[in-house]
């Protein structure tokens, strides 16, 4: 194995990438759990190293337990000191009782982002079968940030930020990307 940038290891799905200089996002990252703290939060760690290793900036990362309050304080603090282009939450999108990370935010996406629970789902079937349906992960626009809900498990990390939002965040992906989108964003 050769120590290449990522872009060079992973080809583009459904795409492909244009030569030239990457445009940096600076992307927070929370995790929403009761149990972990920074030594345990194995898939936040994950994130903000991949992250990392795609030229993007981890600007921020946090832990909360599953409450809605704390996730949404949590979420408007980064976004209205505009420390972050795109918010991405791990853990809190399954079935439990506890698990309240889309009740906690989707009332806030100013726009939601339909496509990517579908394409999440049918990257993660391909992973995990049919236990994708335990999870809700979602994504819509807060006041001009993206934000990605995504499950805890290390594995769904890898599967939504390998197979589906490095790609959108990558200012070189063709035929279109998000990135191209953060200008207009709050445009009426």
């Amino acid at each position: 194995m050769t120590d290449a940038p990522v872009t060079d290891i992973l080809p583009a799905p459904a795409g492909k990438l244009l030569d030239g200089p990457l445009t940096p996002v600076r992307i927070a990252v929370l995790t929403v759990s009761d149990t972990r703290d920074e030594e345990s939060d194995t898939s936040g760690r994950i994130l903000a190293d991949r992250i990392v290793e795609a030229g993007q900036v981890c600007a921020a990362r946090g832990i909360v337990p599953d409450d809605i309050g704390a996730i949404r304080t949590q979420v408007r603090a980064w976004i209205s000191a505009g420390a972050a282009d795109v918010v991405i939450t791990t853990g809190g999108t399954g079935l439990t009782g506890r698990d309240v990370t889309p009740e906690a935010l989707e009332p806030l996406f100013d726009k939601r982002i339909d496509g990517f629970s579908v394409i999440f789902h049918q990257v993660s079937y391909q992973t995990v079968g049919l236990s994708t349906l335990q999870s809700r992960a979602t994504a819509g626009i807060i006041d001009g940030v993206f934000v990605f809900c995504l499950p805890g498990s290390n594995g769904a990390v890898r599967d939504g930020w390998d197979k589906v939002i490095r790609w959108q965040l990558d200012s070189r992906h063709r035929p279109c990307n998000m990135v191209e989108l953060m200008p207009r964003l709050l445009e009426r």
